[in-house]
């Protein structure tokens, strides 16, 4: 018989600032039935931290994730302790959650009856940077206006940042594709969908992140998102929303730079969209009344030019994307009723 509790599934690599906070908040919980730490060779204490608070608490285990990615990491829990749940819930160590937040997702769930409940996500700052890139990140300069960035409603969605999920569902769908090191999410819910799925966008459970501090990490981060995007579009054929298709100019409009010595029309793609980018992040910044919003069209920029770029590089080479991999076989559901 399946627990009436949740697996909670944390996908973790050195996170040792933040796992005594999580693991703290979910021990606290009951409806948690069992924690799994899925460690990705972690060598900053985490795995000896988990180890430590695993002592003492039966439902926290450390699992071992050799592939080191996230998506390998939820697929290796859902095949280790899967079949003794019915639902499951996916943490991110470097996020802030509310303490009902496992209540909240299970009234979702049952009120509405989705194979698959997301969350909306904050962007939040300490200073400096960082402030800057939470900024761009929670308006539309930055995120384009997608649902789980900038709605204010709850409703069905294609795609959200992943928290609850049915056990059953996912396996049918075919887990994560352990090929993809960044937007499984999103090439997951595609699938889903496929096979009837349904995804319900809640805003009562809103969650905290807190995100890069440096441009250099912001652009690889943002590197990688585009690559993820453009892997999608490949396999699946996807099409690109407005909102996405718009930044992904941008990196041609920046190619188009160098012939600015032949004539000075080539310049004018990127004038346009930098200056709209300073413009919208000085506008941002007035209204928040903050100076460290005011260079918040910068970091925008940084966003936009690297996921674009990434993007284009893995359109432009995509005989080397590799094959999808994904995490279950078809039909193997069977061994989860």
């Amino acid at each position: 018989m399946k627990s009436q509790g949740l697996l909670v599934v944390i996908p973790c690599l050195n996170e040792i600032d933040n796992l005594p906070r999580i693991l703290a908040q979910l021990r606290a919980d009951d409806l948690a039935a069992a924690i799994v730490v899925a460690d990705g060779g972690s060598t900053d204490g985490s795995r000896e931290l988990v180890e430590q608070i695993a002592a003492d608490c039966d439902r926290i285990r450390l699992l071992d994730n050799p592939a080191r990615l996230q998506s390998a990491g939820v697929n290796l829990a859902i095949r280790t302790f899967g079949r003794d749940y019915r639902r499951f819930v996916r943490i991110d160590a470097h996020c802030v959650y509310p303490d009902d937040y496992l209540a909240g997702l299970i009234d979702a769930a049952e009120s509405s009856g989705a194979q698959s409940v997301v969350v909306p996500m904050a962007t939040l700052a300490h200073d400096g940077f960082q402030e800057a890139v939470a900024t761009a990140q929670n308006s539309r300069l930055g995120t384009g206006g997608s649902a789980h960035r900038s709605g204010d409603r709850s409703g069905w969605v294609e795609h959200g940042h992943h928290a609850l999920m049915d056990v059953g569902a996912f396996v049918d769908a075919g887990g994560y594709c352990e090929a993809m090191a960044c937007n499984e999410d999103a090439e997951f819910d595609h699938r889903l969908a496929l096979c009837g799925g349904r995804i319900w966008l809640e805003r009562t459970c809103e969650i905290g992140y807190y995100p890069r501090t440096t441009p250099l990490a912001l652009a690889r981060q943002y590197w990688r998102y585009g690559i993820g995007r453009a892997q999608n579009v490949l396999r699946h054929r996807m099409k690109l929303r407005v909102r996405q298709m718009m930044p992904l100019s941008v990196a041609p409009s920046l190619l188009l730079l160098p012939f600015v010595a032949v004539h000075w029309i080539f310049g004018i793609p990127a004038a346009l969209w930098f200056g709209a980018c300073i413009i919208g992040g000085l506008a941002l910044g007035i209204m928040r009344r903050r100076i460290w919003a005011l260079p918040s069209g910068i970091a925008a920029a940084i966003m936009h030019a690297s996921w674009s770029a990434g993007f284009m590089f893995a359109w432009l080479g995509r005989a080397r994307l590799g094959d999808a991999c994904y995490g279950f076989p078809k039909a193997s559901s069977a061994h989860f009723s």
